[in-house]
């Protein structure tokens, strides 16, 4: 026990040591002392953290090092050469005592004999006495025995390459007899002037279809972008669909179309590009005109309408037609509704023809360069063609409610401003949802303005002709200024400071209890409003 304790003890190192090995290590790193030597006499980097320098205690190291953090298992016998496949060592002329029975080679046992059993063996003909194989034996690691290539010789893929080059090279002259022969053909027939031009174009065609060669046959292989190629089965599990209806390299990218930094929006991140990059471009030079000629056309649009029909449904209250979970009960019923909307709308039709008559079928038809080539909107163009006015785009709404009017308003809050408020512009009030009151409100307001800025000139002027000191007064609210009003304030404290000492009040105090309007409205004005946010600052 005490010799454990003991050993115990001597691993740790005193307060004294480990300040002295702090300030050695603090030196080694700023370059003040020389730096650490391992067993094999190398340096060791002061700044390499402790837990990578210090080595694991089942190690046993007693000096510092670094080479727990080395590939320290290494054999040196370790080879990654492979089997000489096929080799032979050695040729006997005659049998041989404990060689194989079936081929005489002395590197194998009868029942692991690979080659043909022969009807009389070799150890009873001592004919055809077949070689040794070549044995070896390698230690390979964990990787090494699952390499699946490993001993494989590139140089063998030459003979592959060969293969195909030669079939193709067979395949090119194949196809150049071929037009050869067509050539010929048709110089025999130019001699007879009896064809056809019928037959002289169905010629031309199959000329042309024949002059073509090997690299051309290639391109159209690799042009073929609207070829699907399914893979079933593959390794990661499951079917995957290869699509490779890309865009033609060759072609200019559509943010290249048009430099103008005005220009249509192209967004990167979905490749996407709304509008028309060239709208001022002939329509049948430009082969792009942005997405929203897709998004608009075909079968974009009769899917939109669908979706629109499903979800119109749903609000109606037909919960059962969801267009993600049944798309072909929605597209049926798509197709019933349209159905059902053209009948109706014929026989209204008809209807009203019945009623008062068709005049457009005694009409004259209109000429179509008429029809076609005017129209009720007005279009401003400039002398470059450019339109100035009348094609706006129109403004998006956003999803909240526009335009609703309340309480009798014809105008919106936030329509008006003054005075550091918003309000209504229709009746200029600063009070949110409040009733309008229209012109005869603005009339009021300026009247009641005009009041208060006639008080103020009055009040002013009469405190310039007063004669006598200027007395302090006391302004409890504005415009507040009379001695009057200041009794009345006065006479408020007195009767609040007599309810206060009502114990002290004698016998024969007669109290009045007779409240005049000066001394009510004097209360009023004095008393605390408890919804007044500002009542703990006044008192």
């Amino acid at each position: 026990m005490f010799v454990g304790m003991y050993v115990i003890a001597v691993g740790f190192k005193s307060r004294e040591e480990h300040r002295k090995q702090q300030e050695l290590e603090e030196a080694r790193k700023a370059g003040l002392a020389p730096a650490e030597m391992d067993e094999d006499g190398k340096e060791i980097n002061p700044h390499i953290p402790q837990y990578m320098s210090s080595a694991p205690w089942y190690l046993n190291a007693d000096k510092p090092s670094l080479k727990h953090q080395r590939k320290w298992k290494v054999d040196p016998n370790y080879t990654k050469s492979w089997y000489d496949r096929g080799a032979k060592t050695f040729q006997a002329d005659k049998y041989r005592k404990g060689a194989c029975e079936n081929c005489g080679a002395m590197t194998h046992k009868t029942k692991l004999c690979t080659e043909r059993p022969r009807k009389i063996g070799a150890k009873w003909t001592n004919k055809n006495i077949a070689p040794d194989e070549k044995i070896e034996t390698f230690d390979l690691d964990y990787d090494g025995k699952r390499d699946r290539w490993n001993g494989y010789d590139t140089a063998k893929y030459a003979e592959v390459i060969k293969r195909y080059e030669a079939r193709d090279e067979a395949r090119r002259n194949f196809l150049k007899e071929q037009q050869l022969k067509k050539l010929e053909k048709k110089r025999n027939k130019k001699v007879d002037e009896e064809e056809s031009s019928d037959a002289d174009e169905e010629e031309e065609e199959e000329e042309d279809a024949l002059k073509h060669d090997e690299a051309k046959a290639d391109e159209s292989k690799q042009m073929d972008f609207s070829k699907v190629e399914k893979r079933v089965r593959t390794t990661g599990g499951g079917s995957t669909g290869t699509v490779r209806n890309l865009r033609i390299r060759e072609d200019t990218a559509k943010y290249l179309l048009n430099l103008d930094v005005n220009s249509a929006y192209y967004d990167p991140k979905t490749r996407s590009m709304r509008e028309d990059p060239l709208p001022n471009a002939d329509p049948n030079e430009k082969f792009y005109a942005g997405d929203n000629q897709y998004r608009m056309s075909g079968e974009a649009l009769e899917f939109k309408n669908l979706n629109i029909h499903a979800l119109q449904l749903s609000e109606k209250g037909h919960e059962e037609v969801i267009m993600q979970a049944a798309p072909s009960q929605a597209e049926l019923l798509f197709k019933k509704y349209k159905e059902a909307k053209e009948k109706l709308k014929k026989q209204i039709q008809e209807t009203i023809m019945e009623k008062y008559g068709n005049a457009a079928a005694s009409v004259e038809e209109i000429p179509k360069e008429l029809l076609f080539g005017q129209s009720e909107r007005e279009v401003e163009y400039d002398r470059c063609g450019r339109v100035i006015k009348g094609m706006e785009l129109s403004v998006p709404k956003s999803k909240y409610e526009e335009d609703v009017y309340i309480n009798n308003h014809t105008s919106v809050w936030g329509s008006w401003w003054k005075d550091q408020q918003w309000g209504y512009k229709c009746c200029q009030q600063t009070v949110k949802n409040s009733y309008c009151t229209g012109v005869a409100g603005i009339e009021a307001a300026e009247e009641a303005a005009d009041l208060m800025r006639t008080n103020i000139e009055r009040h002013a002027a009469a405190s310039n002709d007063r004669s006598g000191p200027v007395e302090e007064k006391r302004f409890v609210t504005w415009g507040s200024d009379t001695p009057v009003e200041e009794k009345r304030f006065v006479t408020e404290d007195e009767r609040k400071k007599e309810e206060k000492d009502e114990r002290k009040r004698k016998y024969n105090v007669q109290w009045n209890d007779q409240v005049t309007p000066e001394e009510m409205e004097a209360y009023r004005m004095k008393r605390i409003h408890e919804d007044d946010p500002m009542k703990n600052l006044l008192h």
